[in-house]
């Protein structure tokens, strides 16, 4: 691909592509005050794990709303390695025990973090943005999605976000808004009997069942003061990517001021407890402590009309592409609970990471 967009967000409902940057807003207040202004008919990017730190919202020179994704031409793709793990699995358990032991003490209020490790990826050439999209939309039950960062300034200057999510955080059209939240996973299998026997472990276990409680009562408290009603469905279903089974609970809504927007549902629900955790202050602290910076990994991608509807997906299954395009972080995480198994953890952030590594054909 010659030229890459600024913006895609491809899934079932559709595609938007994005091209150019009319005006960047590395502050979240401009970009919302952008948008109810009328100066920005639509805004779309990028929201940092951490919104106090700069986001990467921008109004576009161009969007277009298509069915599918434009013909870019494929390319060969160089090799892609693991040149790092960060940290290493043995630190990464360790940061599950400190946490663990938090969880496990009854003086403490948390009840869940999430917990990331970051591979990193070099390639022998120049990956091609357009060749790793299309991989990734052969999954047609994420959301696969692709963001110039350079809108947040500094450091996020020509780099880029790209992956496959399968979790809504929230859509509104009109006063309708739907959230699908997630949490809670099982490896998936080649095998068809083993495949169907993980699903159903996963539907029947304790820990998880427990970890995804946790996610939707957090965006029922979040959601309740800003909807006349709410339906959230009794109990989770069954989701899959091609690499990994979820929990995943449908929570549809009607809005109680219609000038509450896609962006500002967003960033109410941001971080759910499936990145983050419960309660979500001290979860995120924690996060600080074990992790540092996350950047855009576990926040959110997506775009909203200057009607206030949009649709955002959580940014998982995720990597943060160098500038030069030759080098990649990709992140995974896992729901730590006071039931959790430190080796069990470490297996999801493994299987996790498949979605990523598969698109851009990391050799391991």
């Amino acid at each position: 691909m010659t030229v890459e967009p600024s913006f895609v967000l491809a899934g079932h409902d559709g595609v938007v592509v994005a091209e150019g940057v009319v005006s960047a807003y590395p502050r979240l207040s401009d970009a919302q005050a952008a948008l109810a202004s009328g100066e920005a008919p639509i805004i779309l990017g990028a929201l940092p794990f951490d919104v106090t730190r700069p986001t990467a919202l921008m109004r576009p020179e161009h969007v277009r709303f298509t069915e599918t994704l434009p013909d870019w031409s494929p390319k060969n793709m160089p090799a892609v390695h693991i040149a790092e793990t960060v940290p290493a699995p043995a630190e990464h358990r360790a940061r599950i025990a400190a946490a663990l032991e938090r969880l496990r003490d009854p003086d403490s209020p948390l009840h869940k973090v999430v917990l990331a490790r970051a591979l990193r990826l070099v390639a022998d050439g120049t990956l091609d943005v357009g060749t790793i999209l299309h991989r990734m939309a052969e999954d047609h039950s994420a959301t696969t999605y692709f963001v110039d960062l350079s809108a947040a300034g500094g450091e996020h200057a020509g780099t880029a976000l790209i992956g496959a999510s399968p979790e809504l955080l929230v859509a509104r059209r009109g006063d309708l808004l739907s959230c699908k939240p997630f949490a809670g996973s099982a490896a998936r299998s080649t095998d068809f009997a083993v495949d169907r026997a993980n699903g159903a472990a996963l539907a029947n276990s304790t820990k998880n069942l427990h970890e995804h409680q946790l996610v939707v009562d957090q965006m029922r408290a979040a959601l309740q003061p800003l909807c006349v009603d709410l339906d959230i469905a009794s109990t989770p279903e069954l989701s899959n990517t091609s690499a990994v089974w979820h929990l995943s609970t449908p929570i549809t809504g009607r809005l109680r001021d219609s000038s509450t927007t896609a962006l500002d549902l967003a960033v109410a629900l941001h971080p759910t407890a499936a990145v983050g955790g419960v309660p979500t202050r001290e979860a995120v602290d924690l996060i600080g402590t074990l992790e540092g910076d996350r950047g855009f990994y576990a926040g959110a991608v997506g775009w909203c009309d200057a009607s206030g509807d949009g649709m955002w997906v959580v940014s998982i299954r995720c990597a943060e592409l160098s500038a030069d395009r030759r080098t990649a972080e990709a992140r995974s995480g896992g729901g730590i609970v006071a039931e959790s198994d430190p080796d069990d953890e470490v297996a999801e952030t493994n299987t996790k990471f498949r979605t990523i590594l598969t698109a851009l054909g990391v050799s391991t």
